[in-house]
């Protein structure tokens, strides 16, 4: 295997401009230190590291990092690498303190699997490889510096030490535009797009677009809440954004949609926020698996074109446990006191012990740390499903693969039931794709939802085996 940027050391999101590589390199440096994405005493990658990240040559890293060091903005010393010069930098870029504090679709069920002994569902990491010894020694650190008071009722908002190490580090590795006083923790996705379902319907918000692909239980949700959900229009590209109307929010999956997998394109990108900025919108932006992105640099959030237009919801589900219930919302200013009532006076859903164990594991390392080993280990598994495919099964196409923990199957038309079935006969759970076909969508493509980051590493072989077998 062939080092990458998913190789080394801690996550660091660029988005390089310009024609010059290096000069691109150093303004966008020098915007992170601006807005603060990169405070006063921040690490930065090795010259190696960030080189394998962007794919570009290490000399025009070291250059950069040189050239900055002797405009005052890095520092580099022996021994302590290359860092964030300590000086006084507008912090511009991650917001300010923010205030005080109709019939749903179709329940639908995979095939029914008898002692199924492999499960390719997606949505869920390998939870064998669960840091147990680094989140206790987190725990344990934590807990011991914990004051008192957090053992009582907490605040809603959740604890100010998760919300911290959560904005620097969603402001350096995912591109969001976070500040401590703009962050609610949640204890998942759906608690905290439960919460934005009541603010939306306070706000008398009667329609909210979705992909024409994703999750029932969303879905339902946002229906239960009595809101309507009409589908956006899908094409080769993605979501077709151009098609917004009058909604007043929109649901997305933007940096690898569910389960399709694509990044939507900068245009639709655009698009969605200029619709929302238009008409007042709001857009919910689901980074469910942003970490995981194998074959270039990391897709950023699409919060970073709109902190205010823009609610942006992620959990430590995929790259850590969704049983730990930690997930996070970053909240455009006028939504904080919104959602924080709505969360209630106390937090009941969020333990402060796991919040500051939580923060603990983001501020020491040990979080970029296990989502490196991570992400290679699920590239390798994604390596070898779509290899061993390509020899037992050629005209199966993979698709959806340069991020995440699952791939998309394309079959043959009208087969997608009769392999569903096969899989289950071969002990084998796994998804259609039209399972997660949005009710108003009536046609698609057939094709198999494989979740390859499921099984553990004693069952991922004979599961990819299982699989091989079921696919015509």
């Amino acid at each position: 295997m062939t080092d990458s940027w998913a190789t080394f050391g801690a996550d660091l999101h660029l988005e390089l401009r310009g024609a010059g590589l290096r000069a691109g390199l150093m303004d966008a440096l020098r915007e992170a230190v601006r807005s603060g994405r990169l405070a006063p005493g921040a690490r930065l990658p090795s010259s190696r590291g960030l080189a394998a990240d962007l794919g570009i040559a290490r000399n025009t890293v070291a250059d950069a990092y040189a050239e900055l060091t002797a405009e005052g903005w890095l520092t580099a010393r022996q021994g302590s690498g290359t860092r964030v010069a300590r000086r006084a930098a507008p912090r511009t870029g991650r917001g300010a303190a923010a205030g005080s504090r109709p019939p749903g679709p179709p329940r639908r069920t995979a095939a029914p699997v008898r002692k199924a002994r492999h499960d390719l569902h997606p949505g869920t990491p390998d939870l064998a490889s669960f840091p147990r010894a680094a989140w206790l020694k987190a725990a344990r650190k934590a807990l011991t510096a914990a004051p008192d008071e957090a053992f009582g009722y907490s605040d809603p908002q959740g604890r100010i030490e998760l919300r911290a190490a959560l904005a620097d580090y969603l402001s350096r590795a995912r591109g969001v535009r976070a500040h401590p006083d703009r962050i609610v923790i949640v204890s998942g996705f759906v608690h905290g797009l439960r919460l934005m379902a009541r603010v939306l319907r306070d706000r008398r918000v009667r329609e909210v677009a979705v992909d024409s692909y994703g999750l029932d239980v969303h879905w339902r949700l946002l229906t239960d809440a009595g809101l309507r959900l009409p589908a956006l229009p899908y094409d080769e590209h993605g979501t077709r954004t151009e098609a917004l109307g009058r909604q007043g929010a929109v649901l997305m999956t933007a940096a690898h949609q569910f389960p399709l997998g694509g990044a939507l394109p900068a245009d639709r990108r655009a698009a969605a926020v200029d619709w929302a900025r238009a008409g007042g919108g709001l857009i919910l932006e689901d980074d469910y698996d942003g970490e995981f992105r194998y074959d270039r640099q990391p897709v950023g959030a699409l919060q970073s074109l709109d902190p205010e237009r823009v609610v942006y919801l992620g959990t430590a589900s995929k790259s850590l446990a969704p049983g730990l219930r930690l997930g996070w919302m970053v909240l455009p200013r006028d939504l904080v006191a919104e959602v924080t009532a709505a969360k209630g006076e106390a937090d009941w859903m969020c333990g402060a012990p796991d919040q500051l164990t939580l923060a603990e594991f983001l501020t020491s390392g040990a979080y970029d740390r296990h989502v490196r080993a991570r992400r290679l280990h699920y590239r390798r598994r994604r390596d070898q499903l779509v290899a061993a495919l390509a020899a037992e099964a050629p005209q199966v196409r993979v698709t959806g693969i340069a991020a995440g923990l699952h791939a998309v199957l394309t079959l043959p038309p009208g087969t997608e039931a009769s392999v569903v079935q096969a899989a289950a006969h071969h002990g084998l759970a796994v998804q259609g794709l039209s399972y997660f076909r949005h009710p108003d969508v009536p046609h698609g493509p057939d094709g198999l939802v494989v979740g390859y980051g499921t099984p553990s590493d004693s069952a991922w072989h004979g599961a990819l085996a299982a699989l091989v077998r079921a696919v015509p």
